[in-house]
């Protein structure tokens, strides 16, 4: 009897032991599993190293304000040094995990993983704007527009301002998918009637004087010259170009050379590294600047210093690219537990194909609203120009959608 007793006050005490941690689990929340693998260090980490800070504190800021109430998120950031084998480990890896989301960095592991994504019907958003990631794609998702839009709208900005017959443009690209993804786009939309003549696509290398470079383009009387690139190469061309005295003083001006750039050719990076030489240097992104007063720069400026980023963290257009793909992804996991979707990567996925219409999404840190569909992979099609003028890069006209990315599909 005895013996009885003391196995029933201990099933007792272990069934209340087990209902204690059941209530505790229940009150602590879900803990939603996402990855990031990026280089933080390497080839490209001046991009990535503020683009990660950018993820890590926008999702801190998730959690400690409760913006998914008890649930939380977790998305465990990894270095991948810009080698694609790295990547593929980390992504082979999260997926063991059990991760509903992932963020991808680089144009060269989103080509390798494309069927991996497949494979795993994984939703991705890359860092990479390169339009040939969506090509055979279901599950790629650009967070704003591509590069190719990008060149194409800078472009339609030169034939529009040029004064006086057809503008002659040379493009310097980086020698990889990544810079010559918008070269064939370019050519389709001169083909299509977009009234410019393209000189000479320049591929750069690993030498840093561009003096002959440049006096050659000028004597084929090239105007103008469209970067997708990095800033540091953009920087030591415009420090050579500068040096000659062959900058352009004003848009177009005869006799001198106009310089203009993609989303990862400018930002405040490229005024620290070329100085004086960046003035009058033209860029377009779909992202805000903090140069300039917005409540996005505001968020921006005080995420960064809630989780005590510097300056030069804080004020970087990677920054807010990093804090962009954080808040969809926080966006898409507040949708579907609204609906009382479980949070899977099924049902993310289906909320960004939802993303459009009055669904549309402005997280404030782009300069147009986010709309994902079926047909449409491509998250902010609106860009901004910014123009370098006393040491800043400051708006230039208002937000647009370039008209030749329609017309060449």
């Amino acid at each position: 009897m005895k013996e009885n007793t003391k196995s029933t006050w201990a099933f007792l005490l272990a069934a209340v032991f087990t209902l204690t941690l059941s209530l505790q689990a229940q009150a602590a929340g879900k803990v939603y599993k996402l990855g990031l693998s990026l280089a933080i260090t390497g080839p490209t980490s001046d991009a990535g190293n503020p683009y990660a800070k950018g993820v890590e504190d926008y999702f801190n800021f998730v959690n400690d304000t409760k913006m998914l109430g008890d649930d939380k998120i977790d998305c465990v950031i990894r270095d991948d040094q810009y080698n694609n084998d790295i990547t593929k480990r980390n992504f082979e890896d999260f997926i063991s995990q059990g991760i509903v989301f992932y963020l991808n960095y680089s144009t060269g592991s989103t080509l390798a993983l494309k069927k991996d994504f497949e494979e795993e019907k994984m939703p991705v958003l890359p860092a990479s704007f390169h339009a040939g990631n969506l090509t055979d794609s279901n599950y790629i998702f650009l967070p704003i527009a591509s590069y190719s839009a990008q060149a194409i709208g800078l472009a339609e900005y030169i034939v529009k301002t040029h004064q006086g017959g057809v503008p002659k443009v040379a493009l310097f690209i980086h020698p990889s998918a990544f810079g010559r993804g918008p070269v064939e786009d370019l050519q389709k939309a001169v083909t299509a009637g977009l009234k410019m003549e393209i000189v000479e696509v320049v591929e750069h290398g690993k030498d840093l004087d561009n003096t002959a470079m440049l006096q050659r383009l000028l004597s084929k009387g090239v105007q103008y010259v469209i970067s997708q690139t990095v800033q540091s190469p953009v920087a030591t061309m415009l420090k050579d170009a500068s040096s000659l005295g062959l900058t352009a003083k004003t848009f177009g001006e005869a006799g001198k050379l106009t310089f203009l750039g993609c989303h990862y050719t400018g930002g405040n990076d490229l005024v620290a590294l070329a100085g004086p030489a960046a003035e009058s240097f033209y860029w377009t992104t779909s992202y805000i600047v903090t140069n300039e007063p917005s409540a996005g720069a505001t968020a921006q400026l005080d995420l960064a210093k809630k989780y005590n980023r510097d300056d030069k963290a804080a004020n970087s257009h990677n920054y807010a690219n990093g804090m962009m793909v954080a808040q969809v992804a926080t966006e898409l996991i507040k949708r579907a537990k609204a609906k009382g979707k479980e949070i899977n990567k099924a049902n993310l996925y289906e909320e960004l194909l939802a993303m459009n219409g009055d669904k549309a999404f402005s997280p404030g840190t782009t300069v147009g609203p986010v709309t994902f569909s079926k047909t449409d992979h491509a998250g902010v099609d609106t860009l901004q120009l910014y123009m370098v003028k006393d040491g800043a890069f400051k708006s230039t006209g208002t937000p647009f959608v370039p008209t030749f990315t329609t017309k060449i599909k």
